[in-house]
């Protein structure tokens, strides 16, 4: 096998094992939560813990794999993800379950974007393509078979095995990567903008704290409030630190540029109602319709089996319609079917159930297809890394809010309705508001001209 393959084939191993982790935990929250006496709701913190913590360490990654080389950062990411994994498997509380999944996102942070940019240096230009198309593939398998894995463990075994299994995948990485792998490093680099990585980690670790565990969860309400205002205090002193640095971490300076402000400020509106369903959707099919974790995994993995196919399609739709077009109905049409999925009861046939998660998968995948597509349309190929960091860390931070969000609505129309506990009436009321806030990413992207990002889509405006 060519080298260049060969590379791209042990990065996509990593890449896969992070996404397959990312979602194999939605599927078995219940089961979960009952093993360590908590609400399933209460398990919303599982999932923003690992967000947050890839928006934290993202942005430094680039620096560390150039400063000390790309492959002794690859592994020591792998090793660090793999003790998280081990620690979930292990935890027997919810802030001890919390704080491994922070650890896990350590290790993720630093694995799948050193990974890619180690194949970037390592591979030929007429190579890229073939070798990045191997990287495509984990990204998509991973959400197809995660659902399918959790649930079948969480419903024949058990659920602390979902983490364990990443142990031999982690060891065969790590051998492959000490062989293969060439431990490129950049003879000069700029300076790390430490203030600024302490500023904006340490904010948005307690903003995004203060406000999970705004349902009594883990912190009283007092705590959650502080830790919330002094996450905000602290990035806005970010802020105003990036505005005097030469190397800002996160570089606000690309909001300027219509099709990158699009691709960020839209991305995040959507991505922050989209963001809930991997928290919402196990939760309705489980507590609500009382299926198995099996039988809500086999039904999730749908979506992710309609993405795949909406890949063949992505090209063609952008170069008939445009950016603008795409990015403005395909949001409102997405977000009509997210709050669909909240009037599923227990007498929603099945076949209804598979077509409305599968035209949720299509047209949301269509809209992050676009979405990262025009981002980098009016970049400078010389400024896209430093681009790629601001719009990464947004990307995860709305995905983190999601989860907030949507437990907060499912709990505020329980408190609402006088249910002691979370009944599936409340679910409409939650997907519905998800939905509203998706719906208003149409906004940003119809002011958008007409043939915005032409040179990427192709398309040709009237």
């Amino acid at each position: 096998m060519p080298r260049p393959l060969l590379l791209a084939l042990i990065v996509a191993c990593a890449l896969f094992m992070e996404s397959l982790d990312a979602t194999v935990i939605s599927t078995s929250l219940p089961v979960i939560a009952a093993a360590l006496g908590e609400s399933p709701i209460a398990l919303k913190l599982a999932l923003t813990a690992y967000l947050v913590s890839l928006a934290v360490f993202i942005p430094v990654s680039g620096w560390f794999a150039d400063r000390y080389g790309a492959r002794r950062v690859f592994r020591a990411a792998i090793v660090v993800f793999t003790l998280g994994s081990v620690a979930c498997g292990f935890a027997s509380s919810l802030g001890g379950f919390v704080v491994a999944r922070f650890l896990q996102g350590m290790g993720g942070a630093m694995m799948v974007p050193v990974g890619r940019l180690l194949l970037m240096k390592s591979v030929a230009k007429d190579e890229m393509v073939t070798a990045l198309s191997y990287l495509t593939i984990p990204a998509l398998l991973g959400p197809v078979f995660g659902p399918l894995l959790g649930g079948f463990i969480s419903t024949y075994f058990d659920w602390r095995w979902i983490f364990f299994i990443n142990v031999p995948i982690a060891l065969l990485g790590l051998y492959f990567a000490g062989r293969y792998i060439p431990n490129l490093r950049e003879e000069q680099t700029w300076p790390l903008d430490l203030r600024g990585f302490v500023l904006s980690g340490l904010g948005l670790s307690l903003l995004t704290l203060g406000l999970a565990t705004a349902g009594q969860h883990l912190l009283s309400g007092e705590l959650s409030a502080a830790c919330a205002a002094g996450g905000a205090l602290l990035l806005a002193a970010y802020v105003r630190h990036a505005r005097g640095c030469a190397h800002p971490l996160l570089d606000f300076r690309f909001l300027q540029v219509p099709t990158y402000r699009v691709s960020v400020l839209g991305g995040w509106l959507f991505r922050l109602g989209v963001g809930a369903t991997p928290f919402l959707l196990p939760l309705l099919l489980q507590l609500g319709l009382g299926m198995s974790p099996l039988q809500s995994g086999a039904l999730t993995c749908v979506s992710a089996l309609a993405a795949i196919g909406m890949k063949t399609l992505s090209a063609r739709i952008l170069r008939r319609f445009g950016f603008r077009s795409v990015l403005t109905v395909n949001a409102l049409i997405a977000s009509l079917v997210l709050a669909v999925c909240g009037l599923f009861d227990t007498a929603t046939p099945v076949w209804l159930l598979l077509c409305v998660l599968l035209a949720s998968g299509f047209f949301r995948s269509l809209q992050f297809t676009a979405l990262n597509a025009i981002c980098y349309a009016d970049i400078e190929r010389v400024d896209m890394g430093s681009a790629s960091g601001l719009a990464n860390v947004a990307q995860q931070l709305a995905l983190s809010a999601g989860v907030t969000v949507g437990a907060f609505m499912l709990e505020a129309s329980a408190a609402m309705h006088g249910h002691a506990s979370v009944t599936i009436g409340d679910f409409a009321w939650a997907f519905l508001g998800v939905s509203l806030l998706s719906a208003a990413a149409a906004w940003p992207a119809l002011r958008l001209p007409a043939d915005a990002g032409a040179e990427v889509s192709g398309h040709r405006a009237a």
